[in-house]
């Protein structure tokens, strides 16, 4: 294999267009300083992130076009967009809907669930009008209430990613299901979320911006 000639190490170039940062929260906060020193983009794909973490990247979006995605993956998002319209028509079905996200990952990951399985749930919760986020179960937990939605964190081997979203209703369900099978998606998805960035006014963005969703 010939070398692509990328420097790989600890210090910074001088001059960069747009990060793409797949780091850790502190990586990413570190990130977003650079970024803020040469107003260039970012796009932020690291998950586990707090709400102080949210807030400082927010408030770098004023100053910086910022891409927040928590799943690069051209499929994942068109997923989202699936789930939001399904989540908006099931909403008020009669007898209600139940909502259960299955997330599976490799052994190696930090964070649980993951970024993506959380972002879905704001998506549902926000269409449904669900307060209520349980993260498996284990007992006597009683009747489930329709105002919850159940995620189920599953970590074996070398699981690139999967996420599965359940809508269960009296006699039939819907699932929606995105799969990868290796981490191209996620680099090239990247990828053109980072060239989105080029040029655009300072903002907060998502990968459906990027996508056109």
């Amino acid at each position: 294999m010939n070398p692509i000639g990328l420097p790989i190490g600890p210090q910074w170039p001088e001059a960069f267009d747009s990060v793409i940062d797949f780091s850790s929260p502190d990586g990413c906060i570190s990130a977003l300083k650079h970024c803020l020193a040469k107003r260039a983009g970012i796009v932020i794909a690291t998950t586990g992130l707090e709400p102080s973490h949210l807030e400082q990247i927010r408030q770098a979006s004023t100053q910086i076009p910022v891409c927040l995605a928590p799943n690069t993956s051209v499929a994942v998002n068109i997923g989202m967009k699936l789930v939001q319209q399904a989540a908006r028509a099931l909403k008020d079905v009669p007898g209600g809907a139940d909502v259960e996200i299955i997330e599976r990952h490799h052994r190696y990951k930090e964070d649980s669930p993951s970024g993506t399985a959380v972002k879905l749930g704001e998506i549902i919760a926000e269409q449904m009008g669900i307060d209520r986020h349980v993260h498996g179960r284990q007992g006597m937990v009683g009747k489930r209430p329709h105002n919850e939605i159940g995620y189920h964190a599953v970590r074996v081997g070398d699981d690139v990613g999967q996420h599965t979203v359940v809508f269960g209703m009296m006699g039939e369900l819907v699932e929606i299901r995105v799969a990868a099978s290796n981490r191209d998606s996620y680099a090239s998805g990247a990828i053109s979320a980072a060239k989105f960035l080029h040029g655009k006014a300072p903002m907060l963005y998502s990968m459906a911006d990027v996508l056109g969703l």
